[in-house]
């Protein structure tokens, strides 16, 4: 499954708004702004931004008899959004995969490599009409990007470099080598027309994991 697109960065009164948002579950403009000790104006104009960015949607209050002006607009957070709130999936994968290990340790192996097996079946299918090397990188690549790796390939002497801007899965990877060995195979097995070598990697340091693809002579 790919993984959701990360929303935007925000500032710290717009980040404050969203927050207090999620915590409601749902809010007016004024509602916000009592809570958060700031004007209405202010409060309806960090919301505004946030409806914009895609971050944040509204529904209209029915109307009370004989009200007039603008309609009041309660607001929800969007499913968007979610990226910008604190997670804990990768400390508890490792927890699982902690207990795991002591009931068999070659399980874990095993649940590594189905992970890799199925991202291999999955990427075969959309690489498989590509004719040239070029074509599947670059498809190979949008993969990646989809997968949370910020992936970008750019042409090097003799072939492409793949970069991995970000790991999708660090704080699993930093306990268990098994996930960047199944990445370099998912890597190798997607690209049989080729040979890949892992150039730079997060784990000994570097700002990002690099993949060097050449074709095989």
């Amino acid at each position: 499954m790919s993984a959701q697109r990360v929303a935007p960065p925000l500032p710290e009164g717009r980040r404050a708004v969203l927050y207090a948002l999620r915590r409601r579950g749902q809010a007016t403009a004024e509602d916000l702004a009592a809570a958060l000790d700031m004007t209405v104006s202010g409060a309806r104009q960090h919301l505004s931004a946030l409806v914009e960015d895609g971050l944040a949607e509204t529904t209209e209050l029915p109307r009370e008899e004989g009200q007039r002006g603008r309609p009041q607009l309660e607001y929800m957070v969007t499913e968007r959004a979610d990226t910008l709130f604190p997670k804990a999936y990768g400390e508890l994968t490792n927890e699982l995969l902690g207990y795991v290990s002591e009931s068999d340790a070659a399980l874990v192996d095993q649940i590594f490599a189905r992970r890799r097996d199925e991202r291999v079946r999955n990427a075969q299918r959309r690489l498989e009409p590509k004719r040239s090397l070029k074509g599947k990188v670059d498809e190979l690549t949008r993969i990646l990007d989809e997968d949370g790796y910020l992936a970008s390939v750019e042409k090097i002497d003799g072939g492409f470099r793949i970069v991995e801007h970000n790991c999708a899965i660090l704080t699993v990877a930093r306990k268990y080598g098994q996930a960047c060995t199944s990445e370099l195979d998912f890597i190798r097995t997607v690209l049989p027309g080729a040979t890949v070598e892992r150039v730079s990697h997060i784990l000994d340091g570097a700002h990002h994991c690099a993949y060097e693809v050449r074709p095989t002579r």
